[in-house]
Order: C-alpha cells, then structure tokens, then sequence
C-alpha cells in the first residue's frame, strides 16, 4: 500500500441521459487513516456538460465510476474497429447511439441462444454485465456518453490511456460486486415507485450497517454523518448508496496506486482494451 492521497476520493453513481429527476451523484470524501473512507458532501448534476465541467475543474481527484470503461476484444475484433483503446472509444463515440445499438444487435443476432453477448475478462470476477448491453441495464449507452468526457475531463484512466501526467484517476467502479459482499442478492433499490418496498429499505440499512463496520475484505469503514446515513437510506433509487459504495471502491485503489503493473490494485495482466473493475 501507497500513503492516503491527499487530494478527495471520487464515487459517481453515473447515467447516461441525466435529468432533475434522475441526476448523476458524486460522492466526494476522504480517507483518514488506512482503514476509514469519510463522505463529505453529495454533489448532483442533470447534465453530462456540468458534471465533466465540474470534474475537469478539480485539479487532483482519485474516483471510481460506475459505467463500463471498455469493450470486450472479442466484439472489437469482429466489429474491425481500432484495437487501440483511445481510438476504440473515439470510434464508438463518433458514431450515434442508434448506430451502436443496431451494430451491437447485428452481432447478437449472428450467435447462437445463451451466448449472444461477447464479454470481458472482468465480468466473470466482477458479476457484471457485458458492457454491450443497451438495455437492462444499458451500460453501453453509460460507456458512448462517460469514457469521452472523462478523457475531456483530462483524467488518467490507468491501464488504458487518457492524459499520462494527469492527477485526475478515474477507475472503473462497480458497487454491485460490494453490495453483493455485504447483503447477498438482496435488492436494495428500484427506479420503479412500485417497487420502492419496506425490504429494500431494510436492505438499504443493512448495507449501510455493512459498510459502516467494514465488514467487507476491502477492510475499509465508511464514516457518514447522522444526515448522510439517512440520505442514502431514504433514497429509494438507491443512487447515493450506490455512488457511496464506489467511494469505497476509489479508496481501496488509491491506497494502492504504487502497486505492480498499472496501479490501484489492478492487475498487471489486464488486457488493454478491455479495462478492468476495481477491487474485482
């Protein structure tokens, strides 16, 4: 392990197509010690301008994001798109939404029931999602929209690319896979009214419990205020605990920037184009 950083520590509960209704949520904290992550504030943006604005005007940053932040080889291959990450993902974001979506089919509809999504190596260890899903949850749509502004935030996506020198660290995050340490397959949050239950209320505590005692093998304890603990209880949408769960996420890579290969504790073999979640 490396010294705590000294600049914030970043968890952004990301979207695509971000509103007043459903913005992106940054929690912004600190560690404090080796075994304490402290959230300061929340902040909230309802455009993808404002939230790349506000992160390329934060001169040092360490934060974990939860969108894909590559594609996996093997559609790359197929596609004969540039297997050079950076210009893998200026070529994706060059092209519509509607485009990738329709590329992305035609490479489904070619494969046989049961394997019509191509993955990365991260998934399997991580229990994500292939990052070419456009629906359910549309992750690739979160790649087309957050990959090119955090490289126009000058941020430094290690084992990637993006501006070398920069103290902007963006890790790929994925709060599912600590979520999942702490409560098991519990559902904790819904975007559906519907669906906001008293269970996943009592999941959302739980969670919370989880973290705040540090019971997860990342070995850090998140420190929250009396107002913040209710905040993140109270969101239904589970946005904030999510963003909360990839502070976490930012702290356990920062404490190890220094480690062999790329850094924050990813590891040295991962595959250039296609990334690799942090903690996975």
């Amino acid at each position: 392990m490396t010294d705590a950083p000294t600049g914030p520590l970043l968890g952004c509960d990301f979207s695509s197509a971000p509103s007043v209704r459903k913005p992106i949520v940054v929690a912004v904290g600190h560690l404090h010690g080796g075994d304490e992550v402290r959230l300061d504030r929340l902040e909230n943006f309802m455009t993808l301008d404002a939230w790349q604005h506000w992160l390329a005007a934060q001169p040092a940053w360490v934060g974990a994001f939860d969108f894909p932040f590559g594609l996996p080889r093997e559609l790359v291959e197929a596609l004969g798109w540039p297997l050079e990450w950076e210009a893998c993902m200026r070529h994706c974001a060059s092209l519509p939404r509607s485009e990738v979506r329709e590329t992305f089919a035609r490479f489904c509809a070619a494969r046989p029931v049961g394997g019509k999504f191509a993955h990365r190596r991260t998934d399997g260890p991580a229990g994500a999602s292939p990052s070419m899903k456009w629906v359910n949850p549309p992750v690739a749509y979160m790649l087309h929209a957050g990959v090119p502004r955090l490289l126009a935030a000058g941020a430094h996506l290690p084992g990637l690319g993006g501006a070398a020198a920069s103290d902007r660290i963006a890790l790929e995050g994925y709060p599912g896979l600590l979520a999942r340490e702490l409560i098991g397959r519990r559902s904790y949050k819904s975007d559906d009214r519907a669906r906001q239950t008293a269970e996943r209320l009592e999941a959302r505590r739980a969670l919370l419990e989880g973290l705040q005692a540090g019971r997860s093998r990342l070995g850090l304890r998140l420190v929250l205020s009396r107002h913040h603990e209710q905040a993140l209880a109270a969101d239904a949408s589970g946005d904030r605990l999510d963003a909360a769960l990839c502070l976490v996420e930012a702290a356990w890579g920062a404490l190890r920037a220094d480690s062999p290969g790329p850094g924050f504790g990813l590891p040295p073999g991962l595959d250039p184009l296609e990334g690799w979640i942090v903690c996975a």
